[in-house]
């Protein structure tokens, strides 16, 4: 039937209802329904229809995907604003459709006459199963429209009781948070001008008590870099949604007759047995999109922890000695390399290299690094000024603020530079290209230190895509890093213009194996930057072994923060053997699909990659902390071929199962060899590890 578009990807399935001239509204987005006749269809659309019960409208509320107060929808609208004379909401007519069956894309053109909008929705269902959706509105009337809300929703059905979204702090990035999902608004916003480190990168809901690998689920993510606001909103009628979009402050979109906004994508992820599901679909998508990351992601050593800002050319060039004998692959020069940056309280915006420090430049440097094999990359933090720079002693009125009267509060003792304005955007293209033209620098550390005060964030946000895009255009060949005070923006907005995020700036192994575990829902490992700090940990002042660092930062982009000209030889010998192995992985890990284990007992974290043929995988045990119980008992490994035999066996250097043994356990040294069922369902008896331990172990499919 023409007015019912069934969408198939990848095990989901996308029922969308187009009759009558209303906009259209999802029958059904969850498991694959098959090829069900267009009649049988139609019948189910029918059985969708609700019954009318008392004091309610005559008519049952048709929820669209873009809900409407004019419609009867009660919940947070779809769309929203005003003109000075007339605050109605919205009434849209379809007008034309066009569907584009190849890749499962509907475009849908309303109008809304007698308030003088017309109206884009674009839906559509990706081959990893995921459902994109935005909208646009053009004002087509006589006079400005103040746009206050732009909000497409995806519902979802009454089975989801279950709440899971994320938040977070600077070195605490990624922390899970659940409970249920009760009538009314769960509504998270980020007003920092950046998406934040307490934003959640994603809004689920499920079946009660849904995990990684059972439970149905419904993820929603907003793909937008600065404000920006999600909610899950169940109504007394029993009609729930997740629906998202750019946050606007007042006055911050003011749309002149012809004008038009597009809201950011809203990306949607429907799992039928958990979270591994879910977050599957995200990182197919990603590995398949323009732009991915296709060649092997360089061990990467970073300068900041090792030497912070004290840059003296001769001790960064024995850093980049070191790193190459322990096999990096890259060499990134941090913060404090231009005029005037001794510390942090100075010289952001003179993006000139220091001349006091480096009198040849950096050549001399570059020309080290690039002869021991080693790419270079450079530090950045091209949004910001410090009060006390030259530029800012320039421009002071380049810097962005409410009022030119009032500053916003300094942070970091830095201050955001307007890059809306055409000539501070244009000064910092300049000088950024500059740098990648007169040096060989293959890559970017993008840093954003700090929040959006009293500032609008759109046009801003909008700017920084640009400044992206257009130096990607010039310099084909650079990479970019998302970092922001770390994993203060990490999402699918500022991942189509960058390479990898910083995750986090702690890289305490055990904070790191929580935070990478949550925000692997999003993103696959080789856009996860992880790197081996100093034994001690500079941000929690925890000490960790090599061995646990080294195969905590295994599974990502991995990477050293770590001055190595102090460490001995027998450090350095162990960490090559780490970078070995990561190297010799790195085409599993990169490329696999992440698994991750239900396990009863929360001090034993359990996941793994498997080969996307099923013939290899590699699973880390990790002792988060004390178990209850002592010996560890068995263990389930998800993922594997379940009519496939496979042979299971410690993987070295990760293979050293240190921990309170009374006896070694049998199948350790030579191995065992089960079937893929067996071992998902049954498991082996595990390692009792001490406490911020982990060994590694290997399946290869006989």
């Amino acid at each position: 039937m023409d007015d019912l578009l069934h969408f198939r990807a990848a095990g989901t399935s996308l029922v969308l209802d187009l009759s009558g001239t209303g906009l259209p509204r999802l029958t059904h987005w969850g498991a694959d329904l098959g090829q069900p006749a267009p009649d049988r269809l139609a019948e189910l659309r029918a059985a969708d229809v609700a019954q009318t019960v008392a004091n309610a409208l005559d008519e049952p509320v048709p929820l669209s995907v873009l809900p409407q107060q004019s419609a009867g929808w009660p919940g947070t609208p779809g769309l929203s604003g005003h003109r000075d004379s007339s605050a109605a909401a919205p009434a849209f007519t379809v007008r034309t459709r066009s569907v584009r069956a190849a890749d499962r894309h509907l475009t849908v053109e309303a109008v809304d006459g007698d308030g003088g909008l017309a109206l884009t929705l674009e839906l559509g269902l990706t081959d990893a199963g995921l459902v994109r959706l935005r909208a646009a509105v053009t004002n087509t009337g006589d006079t400005p429209y103040h746009l206050t809300e732009l909000t497409p929703a995806l519902p979802v059905p009454a089975q989801a009781t279950e709440i899971l979204d994320l938040t977070g702090r600077h070195l605490r990035e990624r922390a899970p948070q659940r409970h249920a999902f009760t009538l009314g608004t769960h509504l998270r916003e980020s007003r920092r001008g950046r998406t934040g480190s307490d934003a959640t990168l994603l809004q689920i809901v499920g079946a009660a008590g849904f995990g990684f690998r059972s439970g149905e689920v419904w993820g929603l993510h907003v793909a937008w870099s600065g404000n920006h606001r999600s909610l899950a909103e169940r109504t007394p009628a029993g009609q729930a949604v997740l629906a998202g979009g750019e946050l606007l402050l007042p006055g911050e979109i003011r749309l002149a007759p012809g004008d038009t906004y597009r809201c950011p994508w809203l990306y949607g992820s429907y799992g039928r047995h958990g979270l591994d599901e879910l977050a599957d679909r995200f990182h197919r998508h990603l590995r398949t999109r323009d732009g991915h990351p296709t060649s092997p992601r360089p061990v990467t050593l970073n300068t900041w922890e090792a030497v912070y800002f004290d840059q003296d050319p001769a001790t960064l060039e024995g850093l980049a000695r070191a790193a190459a004998e322990v096999g990096a692959e890259r060499f990134v020069l941090d913060d404090g390399w231009f005029r005037g940056r001794r510390d942090d309280r100075a010289g952001l915006g003179d993006w000139y290299v220091d001349e006091e420090v480096w009198p040849d430049g950096l050549h001399p440097l570059i020309g080290t690094v690039r002869g021991l094999g080693l790419r270079f990359g450079l530090w950045v933090e091209p949004e910001m000024v410090n009060p006390d720079s030259d530029l800012a002693r320039a421009h002071p009125d380049w810097i962005l603020a409410a009022s030119p009267a009032r500053l916003p509060p300094a942070s970091r003792h830095q201050q955001v530079l307007d890059l809306a304005r055409p000539e501070a955007y244009g000064y910092v293209l300049g000088r950024l290209d500059a740098l990648l033209r007169e040096y060989r620098i293959d890559y970017l550390k993008w840093d954003h230190n700090r929040d959006l005060v009293d500032a609008a964030a759109h046009h801003q946000t909008a700017a920084v895509y640009r400044l992206m895009d257009e130096l990607r255009a010039r310099h084909p060949h650079l990479e970019i890093e998302s970092c922001s005070s770390g994993g203060g923006r990490v999402d699918l907005g500022v991942l189509e213009r960058t390479d990898r995020v910083w995750t986090s700036d702690c890289i305490d192994a055990l904070e790191r194996q929580r935070i990478q575990r949550w925000t692997g829902l999003l993103l696959p490992p080789e856009l996860l930057g992880a790197h081996v700090g100093a034994p001690v940990a500079h941000t929690t002042g925890r000490r960790h072994t090599l061995d646990f660092r080294a195969g905590t930062a295994l599974f990502c982009h991995f990477g050293i923060e770590w001055d190595l000209t102090a460490a001995d030889a027998a450090e350095r010998a162990r960490l090559a053997e780490w970078v070995t192995l990561h190297r010799a992985l790195r085409p599993l890990l990169h490329s696999g699909t992440v698994v991750r284990g239900d396990h009863p007992d929360p001090a034993l974290w359990v996941h793994g990659v498997v080969a996307e043929d099923g013939g290899r995988a590699v699973f880390a045990l990790v002792q988060m902390a004390t178990s209850v119980q002592s010996p560890a008992g068995r263990v389930r490994l998800p993922g594997l071929d379940p009519d496939a035999d496979y042979h299971l066996s410690p993987l070295a250097p990760g293979d050293r199962p240190e921990g309170p043994f009374t006896s070694a356990l049998p199948w350790w040294e030579k191995g065992v060899t089960l079937p893929g069922r067996v071992l998902a369902e049954v498991g082996v008896q595990a390692p009792t590890l001490f406490p911020e331990r982990l060994v590694l172990l290997e399946a290869v499919r006989r």
